[in-house]
């Protein structure tokens, strides 16, 4: 592009609204302790994740998410933690509270057994799921944030143990992107 082509775009003010959220830093080794601290806790109050689910009020994954750091602890559901959890230190509950979760994973996490035949389940079945979405729903695709997913048992026919996996999130429809609709100034103008 020739250089008298471009055309530098207006310094914006840094949004600030986005910065209302306090959040102590919380290294990767701090958490992994804390981690480590609360699920001992629950491994010494010989609850399972469906117990501590039905306690918190949310789904058995959700659950084990808030242990696993993977998910923010609100203050009603940090009051729950408390009285099932009471192990669980304040600091921690504190920390769950005001740090923002971590919710990537490590590669290495697909060469657990299980969790590499649920990436392969999704694989081999996600485009026969993608088909039935778009033909039920439209053209879009599921949220992964308005998401609920709950994982339980079942008896098969022949009596063996089953798992079965709910995912449950919201459809988002592609828009088609109307330039009249975008509030946003176009580098174009």
């Amino acid at each position: 592009m020739p250089r008298a082509a471009i055309r530098l775009l207006p310094r914006r003010q840094p949004n600030l609204h986005c910065y209302r959220y306090h959040s102590k830093p919380t290294s990767l080794t701090a958490q992994a302790g804390r981690v480590h601290r609360v699920l001992s806790a629950k491994a010494d109050s010989n609850l399972t994740y469906d117990d501590l689910a039905t306690c918190l009020g949310v789904t058995n994954t959700y659950a084990a998410q808030l242990l696993l750091g993977q998910a923010k602890l609100t203050p009603e559901t940090a009051k729950k933690l408390r009285a099932a959890l009471p192990a669980v230190s304040d600091d921690d509950l504190e920390d769950m509270q005001n740090s923002f979760p971590m919710r990537s994973y490590d590669d290495e996490i697909l060469k657990e057994p299980h969790v590499y035949r649920t990436y392969e389940a999704i694989t081999h079945y996600g485009e026969a799921m993608k088909a039935i979405i778009n033909e039920q729903c439209g053209d879009g695709i599921m949220s992964a944030i308005d998401f609920y997913c709950d994982v339980g048992t079942s008896i098969g026919k022949h009596g063996e143990k089953r798992v079965v996996i709910t995912f449950n999130g919201k459809f988002l429809p592609f828009i088609e992107q109307k330039a009249e609709d975008n509030g946003a100034m176009s580098p174009r103008d």
